[in-house]
């Protein structure tokens, strides 16, 4: 070994050392865990295991925090996350605003949909199948309807495509090699692992996304703006020039991947768990069907604030997103400077990761918390009841486009599918695993059900 090589592992060997010695200098003010490791910090481990709502609301009051994007992809890995996160819902805010004026809202699309995505349960004839696919194509053609309007089409080929992509940047992406990759981009651009699956994936859907923003440039023949992309564009050429404008097509991309993930992929994962548990507990789905039949009767519109009138349904709902939520966090925040929680240091720029069980699945908060029971959400008299501990899942997000399409399309596909069909498992088979399996999301293992045409009872 040369001098320099030998001079170079005793400059990093020093290094280390002197950031072990801070790290056990500082540890008292620290939260009990594990030590931190150089460059991605904590990052390995779940999360903050801590009490969300005095959490959130410390935070609140010192002020001292930065949003930042739901998904690995644009938070911790890029440095633009936040102001892609902003964007987004700063231009959805504009789209809302819109389609109220216009009578003509994101849920009035959904709602078109929704009897589509039956059609395409029925088609299979009652036997066995897996509804990822379908599911997902259908929320995918969501949000490509809200972002681009009807006049950047994507073609069944290149939305199966898109569809597979997604996927697979949703299984890949949530992995420790992919943090890592973000860290140490250029050393671990020469070794292989999920980090290669997640980045080509990506890409394929970014490549889809920018050709429709070319298209939707050259057809743009009409001022007013109707869809994400026209809004878009609009605040580009109104920010044009600004030295600190983050407004460019490279973002405008990345804003709607993220919405494809946030929205598409992470909803069609949701009603992925709630068909898998309609099955898995029939007696809870029986409940459903009686509820809707009598609320609903044979009425075939179904819109987002029926939710009020479905009391039993409602708690399902809510139920299934508790016990299985998609995401394994929601919205990281960033210390701005030094912030003091529950008496332990967070230096500035820490990210604080709130983990979603310590809420969701606390022996304090929840009768059953391990087990599916849509009783947490009923009171005595059997009416709904929404628990502050359910409201964290969507504390900082709410209002925005991404996050109401999402609980517009989970609710409305849900009820569609199940004025339609009983949910059973293929024949022979009494259980199927209910164990998540972890990527960027928690999702299930690949199943099949049977869609039965549900016969009314009276």
């Amino acid at each position: 070994m040369s001098v320099t090589e030998l001079l170079s592992v005793a400059i990093l060997l020093s290094l280390l050392m002197l950031y072990l010695l801070r790290q056990f200098w500082f540890r008292g003010h620290y939260p009990s865990g594990w030590l931190p490791l150089p460059a991605t910090g904590s990052l390995w481990q779940a999360g903050l295991r801590l009490y969300q709502e005095t959490l959130s609301k410390q935070l609140k009051e010192q002020n001292d925090t930065s949003e930042t994007s739901m998904t690995p992809y644009n938070s911790i890995a890029n440095n633009n996350g936040g102001d892609i996160w902003k964007q987004q819902r700063e231009i959805g805010q504009l789209i809302l605003l819109k389609g109220e004026k216009e009578k003509k809202t994101v849920e009035s699309q959904i709602e078109e949909e929704g009897p589509r995505l039956v059609e395409t349960f029925a088609r299979v004839n009652g036997q066995p199948f897996d509804p990822l696919n379908a599911i997902t194509a259908s929320l995918c053609k969501m949000v490509w309807t809200v972002s681009f309007g009807n006049r950047s089409p994507l073609e069944d080929k290149d939305r199966q495509q898109v569809t597979d992509a997604l996927e697979s940047a949703v299984k890949s992406g949530g992995s420790f090699a992919y943090v890592l990759h973000k860290q140490f981009s250029w050393l671990a651009n020469y070794f292989p692992g999920p980090h290669k699956n997640a980045l080509s994936s990506k890409e394929l859907v970014l490549s889809f996304i920018k050709k429709a923003i070319q298209k939707h440039k050259e057809a743009q023949a009409v001022k007013e703006p109707h869809d994400f992309t026209d809004f878009y564009l609009l605040q580009m050429e109104k920010n044009k020039g600004g030295q600190n404008s983050a407004y460019n097509e490279e973002n405008l991309a990345e804003c709607i991947f993220n919405f494809l993930i946030s929205s598409a992929e992470s909803t069609a994962i949701t009603l992925q768990w709630a068909l898998l548990l309609m099955a898995s507990h029939p007696d809870v789905q029986d409940k459903v069907h009686k509820e809707i039949e009598k609320v609903l009767g044979s009425s075939n519109a179904v819109g987002h604030q029926d939710w009020k009138k479905l009391p039993y349904t409602s708690a399902v709902i809510y139920e299934i997103q508790r016990t299985k939520h998609a995401f394994l966090f929601r919205i990281i925040k960033q210390c701005a400077k030094n912030v003091n929680i529950f008496g332990f240091l967070a230096p500035k720029g820490t990210f604080i990761n709130p983990d979603l069980d310590s809420a969701l699945l606390d022996p304090k908060l929840w009768e059953t918390p391990e087990k599916f029971n849509p009783s947490h959400f009923l009171d005595k008299d059997g009416q709904f009841v929404d628990k502050k501990q359910y409201q964290l899942l969507a504390d900082e997000s709410d209002g925005s486009l991404a996050d109401k399409l999402s609980r517009a399309e989970f609710f409305i596909f849900f009820i569609n599918l199940l004025k339609a069909f009983v949910f059973q498992l293929p024949e022979g088979e009494k259980k199927t695993s209910e164990k998540p399996r972890i990527g960027l999301t928690t999702y299930p293992h690949s199943y099949e059900i049977r869609a039965v045409p549900h016969r009314k009872t009276s």
